[in-house]
């Protein structure tokens, strides 16, 4: 399983403009228009925020790994987004997510849809590769990096 099967150049943003949780999870849905993905936009967001109710998917060092699951949805899916500013997120450490991972999946892929998760804490573990997903200024180059990430992990 291949993060970048499941993420397009086009859901990603290199810029997030959103200053809270709710108005994030929604930015990071609307990546997905982007690559034809055919939602519940809505549906979606409350998915999201159903799940932060369970507990906030802000795992601190600045990164947050929202994810939820929909019953319309045809297959999984990823977005990434950057927040130079940072977003508050509940995060265990305090501190504002910069860095988002958000993961969208169809409501029984449950096996596939925890080790997707697993994988991508795993590669976000990584000091250096966080700094250079922030330090990242274009789509490309982000989608480059999460790649060559996604290939040793």
């Amino acid at each position: 399983m291949k993060i970048v099967d499941m993420l397009k150049k086009e859901f990603i943003s290199t810029s997030l403009r959103s200053k809270d949780k709710e108005d994030v999870l929604s930015e990071l849905c609307s990546l997905f228009a982007y690559g034809n993905v055919k939602f519940n936009h809505s549906a979606m967001v409350k998915a999201l925020l159903e799940r932060e109710k369970l507990g906030t998917t802000g795992i601190g060092d600045g990164i947050a790994i929202p994810h939820g699951k929909l019953a319309d949805l045809d297959d999984m899916y990823i977005a990434f987004g950057k927040s130079e500013a940072g977003v508050p997120f509940e995060a265990m450490d305090g501190k504002p997510a910069h860095l988002f991972f958000l993961l969208v999946a169809p409501e029984q892929s449950t096996g596939q849809h925890l080790k997707t998760l697993a994988k991508l804490s795993r590669m976000l573990k990584d000091v250096q590769f966080r700094k250079r997903l922030m330090e990242a200024r274009t789509s490309d180059e982000l989608y480059r990096i999460i790649s060559e990430k996604d290939d040793t992990c």
